[in-house]
């Protein structure tokens, strides 16, 4: 299996650094460009297009101001937020130009490559201390992530039809039903069709 390309753009030099010295330690990374703005964050989509950019929130230029560019540069590069700020606010704004993660800077290399290869493999990532903070004020912002067709599914989900007959429903194949929960599931953040049922409703 084919190594992940890494890029990461943190206006903070040791930062930077420490991360991508930590991330070239890992087998299956390479890291492929750094950068300190959202001018050198575009520069990188373009150039390198790599598999996953990690972006800061706060750097010149901006880095949720960046992701629209970053991908219309680079449509398969994920964009991972790797920040400091902890504001459900920055979360939703950068969830809503298309970051595929947030994580808050403070985890573990260990985490970091789990969150890598999360998004990598299709999935969203956002760190737990994130989740809870959009519980605890009730703001069960992800539903406004879901694209029509997962609208469609989660709502059948809720009224208690099964994978097969939403497929019938929708005269879409089961397999495409499961793909659509997978993500629903992550955009959630539901371990089961249970638990995503009871937050959609929830937040209804």
């Amino acid at each position: 299996m084919a190594a992940s390309t890494i890029a990461i753009v943190d206006d903070h030099p040791l930062f930077r650094e420490g991360v991508s010295r930590s991330l070239s330690e890992i087998k299956d990374f390479v890291v492929v460009g750094e950068g300190a703005s959202a001018d050198d964050a575009a520069t990188l989509a373009a150039s390198r297009r790599p598999d996953v950019l990690l972006l800061d929130v706060s750097m010149p230029g901006g880095g949720i101001n960046a992701i629209s560019e970053i991908l219309a540069l680079s449509p398969r590069t994920k964009v991972l937020m790797l920040t400091a700020s902890e504001e459900v606010e920055s979360l939703v704004a950068a969830l809503r130009r298309g970051a595929a993660g947030y994580v808050v800077k403070g985890v573990g290399s260990r985490e970091l490559a789990e969150a890598i290869r999360t998004v990598v493999g299709g999935s969203w990532s956002v760190s737990p201390s994130m989740r809870a903070k959009m519980v605890e004020k009730s703001l069960f912002v992800e539903r406004t992530l879901l694209t029509p067709r997962e609208l469609e599914v989660i709502e059948l989900v809720a009224e208690g039809l099964s994978n097969k007959h939403i497929a019938r429903h929708l005269d879409l194949q089961e397999k495409t039903i499961k793909h659509h929960m997978t993500v629903i599931l992550s955009k959630l953040g539901a371990t089961n069709r249970t638990e995503a049922a009871i937050r959609w409703r929830q937040g209804a």
